[in-house]
């Protein structure tokens, strides 16, 4: 039976994520940006929290876990990270396995926005958590990583099947396009930026989004073929990586 994704909206620009296996009722929390908003959309659901599956350590994806767990004695998995700010049940990391019911999900190792960044991939309904390491034509702030690591990080993201479903943490995909238009004239973007903007007119959302889709217009991924744009022709792909982070940094539209 399929994972069911529950998607919802809270703090400013967070998203939030409730899965559930059918097969067995489990059912997780990825992340806790907002504990209050959690516990209200379970409660709306009538579902019971198994698990929470933290992607990192920074407070609107783990800051809720405590409430959380004090209120339905979930067991929290995640990085060891986390623990910088919450508590944490099981530790995991790229390579290793956590399973919801008759899910089975692939830990990710995508360190970057944070040294032990990680993401959920279930290959059986290919559908993949990413945290803040890939966004919608974006990708996270290097607050602690490297150009390199990143980029790495990215590449085994991109490596997933084209069809995945990617549930990315945050909605700046506007924000995102804007600056994706001022490095790359592709039609593939032009089309998909005036689709988004349209989208967030009419209140929609646009996550998740697929890694077809990402692959084909996101300027992080795209970085080797954009290189020549943001001044890093000829050099090896995690430098071009880092002169498109660079120029999104310094970005102002």
């Amino acid at each position: 039976m399929p994972l069911t994704v529950h998607q919802f909206a809270c703090l400013s620009d967070n998203y939030g994520f409730l899965i559930r296996d059918e097969a067995s009722g489990q059912t997780a929390c990825i992340d806790t940006p907002e504990a209050a908003a959690v516990l209200r959309e379970l409660d709306d659901l009538g579902w019971e929290l198994d698990f929470i599956l933290n992607t990192h350590w920074h407070p609107d994806h783990a800051g809720g876990n405590a409430d959380i767990k004090a209120m339905t004695g979930c067991t929290i998995v995640g990085p060891a990270e986390v623990t910088r700010i919450a508590p944490l049940d099981r530790e995991v990391g790229g390579g290793d396995t956590v399973q919801l019911g008759e899910t089975t999900f692939q830990v990710i190792e995508s360190g970057g926005h944070t040294l032990g960044h990680i993401a959920y991939f279930d290959p059986a309904d290919r559908v993949a958590f990413v945290g803040d390491t890939l966004f919608a034509l974006g990708c996270g702030r290097l607050f602690e990583g490297t150009p390199e690591q990143m980029w790495d990080s990215l590449q085994r993201l991109a490596a997933l099947p084209d069809d995945t479903r990617v549930y990315c943490a945050h909605e700046y995909t506007a924000s995102n396009a804007r600056f994706a238009l001022s490095v790359d004239d592709g039609a593939a973007l032009k089309t998909r930026a005036d689709e988004i903007f349209a989208a967030r007119e009419r209140g929609e959302w646009t996550v998740p989004t697929t890694i077809a889709l990402e692959k084909a217009t996101n300027p992080f991924l795209r970085a080797p073929v954009l290189a020549a744009k943001v001044g890093a022709a000829g050099k090896p792909d995690a430098q071009a990586f880092a002169a498109v982070r660079a120029a999104k940094d310094n970005f102002k539209g």
